[in-house]
């Protein structure tokens, strides 16, 4: 899931309003922006399957760091806190808590059965294979996708130009970058797939620039 992801932390800000809309998208995409670095490492693997399932041509065989659902409690707990810390928002801490965990659940709706539940080799593996549709997919994604941006701009507007087209600007790319996921061709190999996601860590920065332009 990708789009699906970003509609929860647009709606989150209605009921965080206090948390930036960057630190709400940053915690919903916590695992897949640190799931790069762990490839890299080679603390996790992947490998391009073209055909594995209709939406997205990637083996993900061994990401239990990243994206076990243990794993993903700790990486929540540890967000939250440090939020927490930081800022003694406590509603804020608890959402970007549950921004983090809803990942491995979103996950778990749309992956083959690569979704682990502890960090062990042979740990349950489990997914229920929505993207072997990208009919599906798309049928559940673009809804939930609409829906956040319904529900971020009921509880948002905008202070000047730059609150709007900011906005319009970081969702259209967010469009662009779904489709072009979905028809474009796959990547050629694990490292070209590690070097996207981090050429596309900076794009978490623009949603810190919208929320200082919205109120």
């Amino acid at each position: 899931m990708f789009i699906g992801h970003f509609s929860l932390a647009l709606a989150a800000k209605k009921v965080a309003p206090k948390t930036s809309l960057g630190t709400l998208i940053l915690s919903v995409v916590f695992v897949d922006a640190i799931w790069p670095i762990f490839l890299f490492l080679g603390w996790e693997h992947a490998r391009i399957v073209p055909g594995i399932t209709a939406m997205v041509p990637m083996d993900l065989y061994d990401y239990p760091i990243s994206h076990s659902l243990i794993g993903g409690a700790g990486w929540a707990l540890l967000f939250g806190g440090v939020y927490y810390a930081l800022t003694r928002y406590s509603r804020g801490a608890w959402v970007l808590a549950a921004g983090v965990l809803s990942h491995w659940f979103l996950d778990f709706v749309t992956h083959r059965p690569d979704m682990p539940i502890g960090f062990a080799a042979d740990a349950p593996k489990y997914g229920l294979g929505l993207w072997n549709s990208i009919p599906a997919t798309m049928a559940v994604e673009i809804p939930m996708f609409c829906l956040g941006i319904w529900i971020y701009l009921k509880a948002t507007r905008a202070k000047d130009a730059i609150g709007k087209w900011a906005l319009v600007g970081f969702l259209g790319l967010l469009v662009v970058i779904y489709f072009a996921s979905v028809f474009g061709p796959p990547p050629p190999n694990e490292s070209a797939l590690a070097t996207f996601g981090l050429f596309t860590l900076p794009l978490y920065a623009w949603p810190y620039w919208i929320d200082r332009h919205r109120k």
